[in-house]
């Protein structure tokens, strides 16, 4: 049997994930961790974008959207706590196109009274959205 490791992804709403995994992959602040079991601990920030979890007897990962928020990790626990989760299959093609179209759009727009910041940030997380999709249709979903 392979190692496994416990791992809670939740969200400001609910709980999307908790269970064992032989490893997990995401988006940290410098660039994307795989984590295994008896990972070193670490605690860091979370940038938009895909949680690959490799789980026991199954061939195809699960994958969870999320958004900013922390990671933590022990060497027998893996936490997620996301600003923004979204189970793969709950994601929304034609919604992520249009926040994409929109935070565009608002940073195209010099002339008005826009959150820049918020805009950045609303077209990335739209743009990793848009991957994580895309991911999952390569894979047959």
């Amino acid at each position: 049997m392979a190692m496994t490791v416990h791992v809670d992804v939740v969200s400001a709403e609910e709980q999307i994930f908790s269970g064992l995994a032989e490893m997990v992959i995401l988006p940290g602040e410098s660039g994307e961790l795989g984590i295994m079991p008896g990972h070193t601990p670490l605690l860091t920030r979370i940038r938009p974008g895909t949680v690959r979890l490799k789980l026991p007897n199954q061939a195809e990962d699960e994958v969870i959207f999320v958004a900013g928020g922390m990671l933590e990790i022990q060497p027998g626990s893996v936490t997620v706590l996301a600003d923004t989760a979204i189970r793969g299959t709950d994601l929304d093609e034609a919604k992520a196109m249009e926040a994409k179209r929109k935070a565009e759009q608002a940073l195209a727009n010099r002339g008005g009274a826009i959150n820049y910041a918020a805009a950045q940030s609303e077209l990335a997380e739209s743009v990793a959205q848009l991957a994580a999709i895309e991911r999952m249709r390569k894979r047959g979903h």
